[in-house]
């Protein structure tokens, strides 16, 4: 897990000569930084200061500031970790609390090189024994950070094209001998990285963190910027823009180079290339409606393929000097995993979370897979204080994240992490195999749009029952809505368009019009690039750095992907996931591979109601007050809080005994978005209030 950050000042030629290290980066702004993510980090820390001059005079000042939490090489994998062209240099790092030092001052000469890294290098051994054969003097014993630090005195830049098949991470390299700083993303955005950039004044100042409310606390985004936050609103999550003045996310596989790209060499400019996406196109599969006898040996040679794919990824995975286990639904693609841990390194812990709803609970399902499998099985007991834990997640993230699902996922971290420091889950399966009913839908979007482009259906969902959002003519209606437009977006929408415009007015964010894609597949690809990252794994990680345990996914690797492209239509033939449930049936029950999808979810409309954990009284305090969200109408946004109030009144009209199913409407998620987001601006509000810089305390 771990947490990274830092600052950078660039001041160009031609200015004053600029002020001491450490009044132009003040320790204070390192201390909201360390405090912001310290919950990432609870084994330990550290920070790192240098100055260095370009050769046309600019003057560039840096600072770096990790949290750790060790997983790898307990004694040699402390950070940050400086290098200085001959050996690793420990003594230019010191502790929060300790006389800070500036490197220029203690090492003046030699090429110092400094990184903080957030995350696990999957392939770091073998990388290890190329660059030792380069002559690299490799110092701590299996650092797989020390391989990414000689891996850029090696490589410069290309060393991101090592490891971008099979690593997760954020990375921060320090160059003095260019003055500058590279940021880098894993391909998937499995880790956050968020930055901010003040191009107002000179100095330019960048301020760079795990965690967006560190980046807005120690940047200039302590004021909410109202077109992005509609975003947020409409679909409980945003890819880039942050919510805050100042504030982005870096992209998946995004190279951020703050020195002179012209100094980048051949074998950077190749990383660079190779860590694009690959293309949606041309997906290269059967295109046939059944398959012949001849074809089924064809299809029996694919499942053997992608077991011994995924089988590998698995492997690749299991490097850890902390009890490791697999987080154990009992849907495909967890159980997929824990068979595939079984078999490489059995006896394996599963670790199944029993949640206090049965409705909700699957550990039944997860039982049933260990016995089959034969793994040391535990079960634990979500714990959930929802009002209190909601306010801790929020506050601690900086982000208004609308994902209900947020809360079961932390309490099934928090459980698990009593025994594991490192778990396993099956991240990544829907969105590479063809998982989600939608992606089998959205494709006949577009053949729909033209029927219903009418403007007679210029509010489908108020015609429908919506009293249960599970029901066909729930979704139906949520179709239709999505439909008029040809919008996959639309679909994915917590507020869909007129429910936008009811809430927003004129600010409500302009209605997606964007063509579906054509197949299935090309949809679930779509899924990879915007709601994996700013969604799904947003959740798993602010879930996980909460309850300080890693997380890692074995279906998000590059060489899963490709597979899967290459396959195309393949995946889906005969369903939803056909190929990775054909692929699951070699090791698993049946009864566990054909059972529904369920989903990993919780009854918050429910809880809005019947105050579960105090959630109806939180709703209440927050929407009910005069002034819900501080904020916004200053940054352009104004909610109508009429529309809250009504949608107040017929969310509880829904859960009364009624046979009209136009008594009341449910709004579960889209009150949660709305209680998340004036959470957010209370917290926001507070830390603007302050006379010094500050942030909420970590989790318990």
């Amino acid at each position: 897990m771990c947490g990274i950050a830092g600052i950078l000042v660039i001041h160009p030629p031609g200015l004053a000569r600029p002020a001491h290290p450490l009044e132009v980066i003040p320790e204070r702004s390192l201390d909201v930084l360390d405090v912001s993510m310290a919950h990432r980090g609870p084994d330990g820390g550290g920070r790192f200061r240098d100055r260095a001059t370009r050769a046309d005079g600019t003057v560039v000042d840096v600072a770096m500031v990790h949290r750790r939490l060790s997983i790898i090489d307990h004694a040699g994998g402390a950070q940050p970790m400086v290098h200085d062209g001959e050996r690793l240099r420990p003594d230019l790092v010191y502790q929060a609390g300790e006389g800070p030092r500036v490197a220029s001052e203690v090492e003046r000469v030699r090429p110092l090189t400094a990184l903080v890294f957030n995350g696990c290098i999957y392939n770091h051994r073998q990388l290890r024994a190329e660059l030792e054969s380069l002559g690299h003097a490799m110092e701590t014993d299996h650092a797989d950070t020390e391989v990414l630090l000689a891996g850029y005195r090696a490589w410069g830049a290309g060393v991101c094209g090592r490891v971008i098949d099979a690593s997760m991470y954020a990375a921060g390299w320090w160059d003095r001998e260019r003055a500058g700083l590279l940021l880098m993303r894993d391909f998937f955005g499995q880790k956050p990285l968020y930055m901010s950039t003040d191009h107002d004044e000179s100095p330019t100042r960048v301020v760079f963190s795990s965690d967006a409310g560190g980046v807005a606390l120690a940047g200039t985004g302590l004021r909410p910027l109202g077109e992005s936050v509609a975003s947020w609103i409409t679909y409980g999550h945003a890819m880039g823009g942050g919510p805050t003045a100042g504030m982005r996310s870096v992209d998946p596989g995004q190279l951020v180079m703050m020195f002179d790209p012209e100094t980048a060499d051949d074998s950077e400019r190749a990383a660079i290339r190779a860590m694009t996406p690959l293309p949606k196109a041309p997906f290269r599969s059967k295109s046939r409606s059944f398959m012949l006898a001849s074809d089924r040996g064809w299809r029996r040679a694919r499942i053997r393929d992608v077991d011994a794919l995924l089988c590998a990824r698995v492997g690749e995975r299991l490097d850890a000097d902390v009890p490791l286990a697999c987080l154990l639904s009992g849907g495909v693609d967890s159980s997929l995993i824990s068979a595939y841990a079984q078999e490489i390194a059995g006896p394996i812990t599963t670790i199944s979370v029993r949640m206090p709803d049965v409705r909700y609970d699957e550990s039944h399902h997860a039982r049933h897979v260990a016995e089959h499998l034969g793994t040391r099985h535990v079960v634990v007991d979500a714990q959930p204080a929802a009002a209190e834990d909601l306010k801790l997640l929020i506050e601690t993230s900086g982000l208004p994240f609308g994902d209900s699902s947020l809360l079961p996922t932390y309490w099934a971290c928090r459980a698990a992490s009593e025994h594991a420091g490192v778990l396993l889950t099956g991240d990544g399966g829907d969105e590479l195999f063809v998982g989600y009913e939608r992606h089998l839908t959205a494709p006949h979007l577009n053949a729909l749009s033209v029927v219903l482009a009418l403007p007679t259906w210029a509010a489908p969902a108020r015609w429908w029952p919506a009293r249960d959002p599970t029901t066909p003519l729930a979704k139906g209606a949520r179709l239709l809505e999505a439909a008029r437009r040809a919008s996959y977006p639309a679909l994915l929408a917590v507020f869909p368009p007129g429910e936008a415009r009811a809430l927003l007015g004129k600010g409500a964010p302009r209605a997606p019009w964007l063509r579906s894609a054509q197949t299935p597949h090309e949809q679930a690809h779509g899924d990879l690039s915007y709601m994996l990252p700013s969604d799904y794994l947003r959740k798993v990680d602010l879930a996980s750095k909460a309850a300080a345990v890693e997380t890692r996914a074995p279906f998000l690797d590059r060489r899963v992907l490709s597979a899967c492209a290459t396959l195309g239509a393949e995946l889906h033939h005969g369903g939803r996931k056909a190929l990775l449930r054909d692929v699951a049936r070699k090791r698993l029950p049946v009864s566990i591979v054909d059972r529904p999808k369920q989903g990993f979810a919780i009854p918050v409309g429910e809880w809005f109601r019947t105050d579960f954990g105090g959630m109806r009284t939180l709703l209440r305090d927050h929407l009910e007050s005069s002034d819900p969200f501080p904020g916004l109408v200053e940054a352009g946004l104004e909610i109508d809080l009429a529309h809250v109030a009504r949608m107040l009144r017929e969310h509880d009209e829904a859960g009364e005994a009624s046979r009209n199913p136009w008594h009341g409407r449910d709004h579960s998620q889209r009150l949660y978005v709305l209680l998340v987001l004036s959470i957010w601006c209370r917290w926001l509000e507070g830390m603007r209030a302050e006379k010094r810089p500050g942030v909420s305390p970590g989790p318990r």
